[in-house]
């Protein structure tokens, strides 16, 4: 029997930062560590670390980050360092970036998608629950 497969994010060990799903922060937000956004964020992000995009969540800006699971909507763009992983639920207006990628059947990304390693963008079909 093979181990089960985790998203990248499930296995970090700091304290992430949440945003629960009633919140609405109006404003840019700096940090470091995983970001976990069910509430609504109207700014540019610039995390270094991780960002947890769930389904209730909607950020309306530009986000910087190392690596994101997405799958709320995101009004602006999205540049990752590293991994990016976009649900099925997902909804994305804007550019997006990143080192390597995965998009589900379903997600909707409007705008331009850049991988900067050359490597092709994965497309997968959603097995888990939404979040």
């Amino acid at each position: 029997m093979s181990p089960q497969r985790r998203r990248f994010l499930d296995l970090g060990s700091a304290t992430p930062t949440f945003i629960g799903a009633d919140t609405v922060i109006v404003g840019d937000i700096r940090g470091t560590g995983l970001f976990v956004v069910s509430g609504e964020i109207h700014g540019d992000g610039e995390l270094k670390g991780g960002l947890n995009l769930s389904v209730t969540g909607r950020w309306h800006g530009f986000i910087e980050a190392q690596q994101a699971v997405v799958a709320g909507t995101i009004i602006g763009g999205l540049a990752v360092e590293d991994k990016l992983e976009i649900g099925h639920t997902a909804v994305i207006r804007g550019k997006v970036s990143a080192r390597t990628m995965a998009i589900a059947k379903g997600a909707i990304v409007d705008g331009e998608i850049e991988v900067t390693s050359g490597a092709p963008v994965v497309e997968f079909e959603e097995k888990r629950e939404a979040d």
